[in-house]
């Protein structure tokens, strides 16, 4: 029988050497990690996850690559994301209001519920374009024209819900005037539309036009104030319209999504919002960037969806 002593004991744990305790590595990506936009390749919130997406890489660890699922206001691709397996692999990037209205508006295929908010990047102010050519002169000019011939007028938004929509919603309840609507799935199939002749006028963001402003003028937008990239341009604020519209991106991942994975992705997100590369870029192409952490981005977006229910419930917009 083999016995130790208490000696013998406290001797050799004093010789062994202190093992370190495990620590465990950051999450990175196995695979490329798919950023779903769920608009037209060429639009405002394609550009902005592009843009995103290149400079986020370095800090993944991998690359990202951005899939267009466009339909349906984005409930096409933000569908997709929702349902992806929760492993960090597939994010999407929201488009505001939309992301908060379609749920509202009808039995979306998302919630609010169905994602981990990793970090809003973004803010563009929703404006009003129509061709350089156009009789149209100015925000009063077009209202005077839709109040004298109800619904002649025919605007383009890029889908039902959208900041685009909605700002014509405000401004037709506010001044009475009446449009006829056709919705797109993104600025680039508006654009078109618009210099075919199919429309008058553009319901678009300032980062949508500005990067190329050929052939159309910028009558006004719903900014709280001036844009730096369109100084010319007066808000509707300013014309006796108080009205405020943006458009607002983010990402998300789906709900479920590891806990430590999502806070290496919102590690990731707000490095990458702060770059002065990253702000450069989205400067370049007219985006105002704007970060907010995905917490209080969350608790912002489900105070936004309450206003908009309870507009909705009021006064639906969807056949407006």
């Amino acid at each position: 029988m083999i016995r130790v002593t208490r000696r013998a004991a406290l001797g050799a744990l004093l010789a062994a050497p202190f093992a370190a305790p495990a620590i465990a590595s950051p999450w990175r990506p196995e695979r490329p990690v798919e950023l779903v936009v769920g608009f037209s390749p060429g639009g405002g919130t394609d550009i902005v996850a592009r843009l995103f997406a290149r400079h986020l890489e370095p800090r993944l660890g991998a690359p990202v690559t951005v899939v267009n699922r466009p339909g349906a206001s984005s409930e096409v691709g933000l569908t997709h994301v929702a349902r992806a397996r929760p492993d960090g692999l597939v994010l999407g990037v929201t488009n505001m209001p939309s992301f908060v209205t379609v749920p509202v508006e009808r039995r979306a295929q998302y919630g609010l519920d169905s994602f981990a908010f990793i970090g809003n990047v973004m803010t563009d102010a929703t404006g009003l374009i129509v061709r350089a050519d156009s009789p149209i002169g100015d925000i009063p000019d077009l209202i005077r024209r839709a109040l004298a011939e109800p619904e002649s007028i025919i605007a383009s938004t890029s889908g039902i819900g959208t900041d685009d929509h909605l700002l014509l919603v405000l401004l037709s309840r506010a001044t009475g005037a009446r449009f006829t609507l056709v919705h797109y799935n993104g600025a680039p199939q508006q654009r078109t539309a618009l210099m075919a002749g199919q429309v008058h006028v553009n319901l678009v963001s300032v980062g949508e036009v500005m990067p190329n402003p050929q052939g159309v003028r910028f009558i006004g937008h719903a900014g709280a104030e001036r844009s730096r990239f369109a100084p010319e341009v007066p808000t509707l604020r300013s014309l006796g319209h108080d009205m405020l519209m943006y458009s607002e991106r983010g990402i998300v991942a789906p709900a479920g999504t590891p806990a430590a994975i999502v806070e290496r992705l919102r590690e990731a997100v707000q490095e990458t919002a702060a770059d002065a590369a990253t702000v450069r870029s989205f400067e370049a192409q007219f985006i105002e960037p704007r970060y907010e952490p995905g917490p209080a981005w969350e608790a912002r977006m489900r105070a936004t969806q309450a206003q908009y229910a309870d507009l909705w419930r009021r006064a639906p917009w969807v056949n407006t």
